[in-house]
């Protein structure tokens, strides 16, 4: 019985110690990658995708139902200080200039398409606030609290059983 729970405290033990195949040695150096500010809007009829690459808003329409770009359509944007008809780029891509660049904050737009018989009017909201790209990774403090109390009860477990086995041999068991 003794052996079997010295087996299993053994074992619980070393699996403290599992690693999940980090490597802690030097960091590799952080992946600049900018990410374009974007929003997105659904209707019944269209799904659009808005997308604001250096000083031009690149808006992606497709129909909702079948995810096809919508060619030839009237696609005009309003808010954040931009008013204008878009330019189809490419079927369902169009771009319209942004002449000041946006400052950093939560911009709302209305998108208004017209293809063919279909008018929607659609809301989205561009977020340009900068995002945190490179979070440095740290150990806290709670980590170092798990591994205190995992030794302190290993440490514990350790005098328990010194003090079993003191108390069975001046017994002589």
């Amino acid at each position: 019985m003794r052996h079997a729970v010295a087996i299993v405290l053994f074992t619980v033990t070393f699996s403290a110690f599992g690693h999940g195949g980090e490597d802690h040695g030097a960091p590799p150096p952080p992946v600049a990658q900018a990410i374009d500010p974007r929003a997105a809007a659904a209707t019944e009829e269209f799904e659009v995708v808005t997308s604001l690459e250096g000083k031009k808003l690149v808006v992606y329409v497709d129909r909702f139902a079948s995810n096809e770009p919508v060619a030839q359509a009237k696609v005009e944007i309003e808010g954040a200080g931009l008013k204008g008809v878009a330019s189809e780029m490419a079927p369902g891509t169009y771009v319209l200039d942004v002449a000041p660049s946006l400052p950093p904050a939560k911009h709302p737009l209305t998108i208004s398409i017209e293809a063919g018989d279909t008018v929607d009017l659609l809301s989205a909201t561009l977020d340009t606030s900068a995002s945190v790209a490179n979070v440095a990774h740290s150990h806290g403090w709670s980590e170092w609290i798990v591994w205190v109390l995992a030794g302190a009860l290993l440490l514990l477990t350790g005098i328990l059983f010194a003090a079993r086995r003191r108390k069975r041999a001046k017994k002589g068991i």
